[in-house]
């Protein structure tokens, strides 16, 4: 026989009721579809003239295509250190912009002394988490991806899925990580064909996939009971003060 539950263990006396609904499952499975491309935004983390980071975006950025996606890729170059400048920037409004614009983003850095690289990182912090009320990077998709100079490592790629989660994105599980990338690359910066190669395809199938699945579901997915808690406080001081 079941043990009795005693419902009264169930009593949640700091809860607001009215800020947490049941979980409504016609937002998750039934809501409408977007018939638009998938927008997409890929970052690299390198100023070399003889990219590799660059040469692997491009790569997958042909394969997106393939994959019925519209893709934007952004030029790191001219983009000023974090805090040098002000936001209004034209190289930070751009990268904002596009931000803003994608669905999905793809990151892929050097490993440079066991780590991504300064203009990866510069990139990534040039996007806040709020920007004006609209959040530039909540509840996108992203994939991370790397290159690297020597044996195959996985330090750029560990730190990128960090920050994606610090971000508020939907970080897919699977990922890239391409060792001895000068010889992975011809001389027109095309891969060679390769079990590397063969894995930037797996990404970038599985990124379409989740970007798909949770493109009209992120607002739904990222609504936090402990924002909606904190907004109908605001509200109600505002409403108070009024009546003052």
């Amino acid at each position: 026989m079941p043990e009795h539950h005693d419902l009264s263990e169930d009593l949640l006396p700091n809860i607001d009721e009215d800020q947490l609904p049941p979980i409504d499952a016609k937002a998750l499975f039934d809501g409408p579809r977007a018939i638009h491309r998938p927008r997409v935004l890929m970052l690299y983390g390198s100023l070399r003239e003889r990219s590799y980071s660059r040469f692997a975006t491009e790569e997958a950025a042909r394969i997106l295509r393939r994959l019925g996606a519209e893709v934007r890729i952004f030029n790191p170059s001219g983009l000023p250190l974090p805090d040098s400048t002000s936001a209004d920037h034209p190289k930070v409004q751009e990268l904002r912009d596009l931000s803003i614009w994608s669905e999905a983003q793809v990151w892929c850095s050097p490993e440079r002394h066991g780590s991504m690289t300064g203009v990866m990182k510069a990139q990534i912090d040039w996007l806040p988490l709020s920007m004006g009320g609209v959040r530039p990077t909540q509840g996108r998709t992203l994939a991370v991806m790397q290159v690297s100079g020597g044996s195959q490592s996985f330090n750029a790629v560990n730190q990128l899925r960090i920050l994606g989660r610090w971000m508020r994105m939907f970080t897919i599980p699977n990922q890239s990580s391409v060792a001895k990338a000068f010889a992975e690359f011809d001389e027109a910066g095309r891969m060679k064909p390769s079990s590397y190669y063969n894995r930037i395809v797996d990404v970038m199938e599985e990124l379409m996939k989740f970007t798909l699945l949770l493109r009209e579901r992120s607002d739904y997915l990222t609504d936090r009971y402990s924002e909606r808690v904190e907004s109908a406080e605001q509200v109600s001081k505002r409403v108070n003060q009024r009546s003052i």
